[in-house]
């Protein structure tokens, strides 16, 4: 199976200029997690949920005038629409990340790859294990 049958799309991706605050209202009105983030038409980072609220609030910054690039995790793990799904789930294994922008074969952001498509496009043992390798255990 294909990364294409299994990610959601259409992606999308904010500028690293982008306030936090538009951040968050985006990520609110879309009911996801995580943005991709660009700059100069390639991908920079990624903003998820979690860093909003440990870069963000628990660092008492400005959401309106801190900008994405300043809070989000730099690099990007990415995947191609033409891959094999276990080679992608391999990969969010190996980096211990639960989403991953899927380009095209132009490398253009097409769409994301969640645990939660996983968990909905593959096998349920499949699933499981990605689910195991991607939950830190915390103590």
């Amino acid at each position: 199976m294909k990364v294409s049958e299994v990610m959601h799309a259409p992606a999308v991706w904010v500028e690293a200029d982008t306030p936090v605050a538009d951040v968050a209202t985006r990520m609110a009105e879309l009911d996801i997690g995580a943005i991709p983030v660009g700059q100069k038409d390639r991908l920079v980072g990624m903003i998820t949920d979690r860093d909003l609220a440990l870069r963000v609030l628990a660092e008492k910054r400005d959401p309106q005038t801190t900008r994405a690039d300043d809070v989000m995790s730099p690099g990007v793990v990415w995947c191609q629409t033409e891959e094999d799904v276990e080679d992608a789930i391999h990969l969010m294994d190996q980096k211990k990340i639960r989403r991953l922008p899927v380009l095209d074969g132009k490398k253009r952001l097409v769409g994301m790859l969640s645990l939660g498509d996983v968990a909905h496009g593959t096998a349920l043992q499949l699933a499981g294990e990605l689910a195991r390798a991607v939950a830190g255990h915390h103590r």
